[in-house]
């Protein structure tokens, strides 16, 4: 009896662990159901879907809804995106206040090496160089949410090589980006702010045009030590009379608090953009200008006064955005144009 009695209970132990298996197991199969029907809504390339995982598509999942009450009324075609996207030479990315990225244009992997879907609902503070998370921080605070323009630079994590390959995050480098944008209010039961930005790389060569652009080289004080000779057709100082000088005695005095952060930046990150301010025209006038800079080692036979290390300086292309006549540049007209289109063709897809 107490052998038939065993017996039993394990027959009855052994139907219990198989009932819970078939439970488990009919749960998985309606959680991989619920996921999949979620995964084919999100808005991407059947190719893209394929390999997210469940937590992937969580994310991605509560980044689009959030993104859709920010884009309700969008109307405009999808075929426009790509055209908007060439002109900005950049990426677009839409910033919660908390710092999340809702959005990001699917181009980025070709200027970050990450792609749309391994940043979208991770925190921009994980990928910015800890040095500028107060710049982000500043740009992101309640007290800055207005329609006022944001124009700043930062380094962000870049898995691409010099060689155009790709290389894991571990290995990645800091890539400097200009961003600019605005905020723009999300509509729905719990209204809040974002930031819609386009971010360009800091190129670190430029085509010098030769109506409206010349290049300079400065000392770390920002005086010039060497210039182009097409200042001349410009400005109309020939490169000898600008040696020596700062390039602050020749900004209109309103634009030196744009010139100073823009020489910061230099300091900080060695790259950097002036934005748009006004130099000083030979015989009177101002003509409307934007320089790119890069901080690089002087020449290897150059010594510092010290000897103890390579001395720096600076290498600048200024290119003329508006002559003393009225002539603008459309291409900062087309940049407000184009960050809200692009966002708004999102869901066309």
């Amino acid at each position: 009896l107490a052998v038939l009695g065993f017996t039993k209970k394990k027959k009855t132990f052994l139907s219990g662990r198989a009932i819970s298996r078939e439970a488990a197991r009919k749960r998985r199969r309606v959680e991989s159901e619920v996921f999949g029907d979620l995964c084919r809504l999100l808005p991407l390339r059947a190719s893209v879907r394929d390999h997210l995982d469940k937590p992937s598509v969580i994310r991605l999942a509560l980044c689009y809804i959030r993104l859709k009450a920010l884009l309700q009324d969008a109307t405009e075609a999808a075929e426009e995106s790509e055209v908007y996207l060439t002109i900005l030479e950049g990426f677009v990315m839409v910033v919660s206040s908390e710092g999340d990225m809702m959005f990001l244009s699917d181009n980025v992997s070709r200027y970050l090496g990450l792609t749309q879907t391994e940043l979208m609902g991770h925190n921009v503070f994980d990928f910015i160089h800890p040095c500028d998370h107060e710049e982000i921080r500043s740009n992101l605070q309640e007290a800055f949410w207005s329609d006022a323009k944001r124009d700043f630079v930062v380094r962000i994590k870049s898995t691409l090589t010099f060689r155009g390959r790709s290389t894991n995050l571990k290995s990645a480098t800091w890539k400097v980006l200009q961003c600019q944008g605005r905020a723009r209010a999300c509509a729905g039961p719990s209204p809040s702010s974002c930031l819609l930005l386009t971010c360009r790389p800091l190129p670190l060569s430029h085509t010098l045009l030769c109506a409206r652009t010349f290049g300079s080289q400065h000392n770390m004080d920002m005086r010039f030590t060497q210039c182009d000779h097409r200042v001349s057709s410009i400005l109309g100082y020939t490169p000898r009379e600008l040696v020596g000088r700062s390039i602050y005695e020749l900004c209109h005095t309103l634009d030196t608090i744009c010139l100073t952060k823009y020489h910061i930046n230099l300091y900080s990150k060695s790259q950097s953009v002036s934005g748009h301010y006004r130099m000083l025209v030979r015989g009177g006038g101002y003509v409307w200008v934007e320089s790119h800079s890069a901080v690089v080692p002087a020449a290897r036979g150059s010594k510092s006064r010290n000897g103890a290390s390579q001395p720096l300086l600076i290498l600048s292309v200024t290119y003329v955005l508006r002559y003393p006549h009225g002539c603008v540049d459309v291409a900062s007209s087309w940049h407000n144009i184009a960050i809200v289109q692009i966002c708004r063709c999102v869901f066309d897809k």
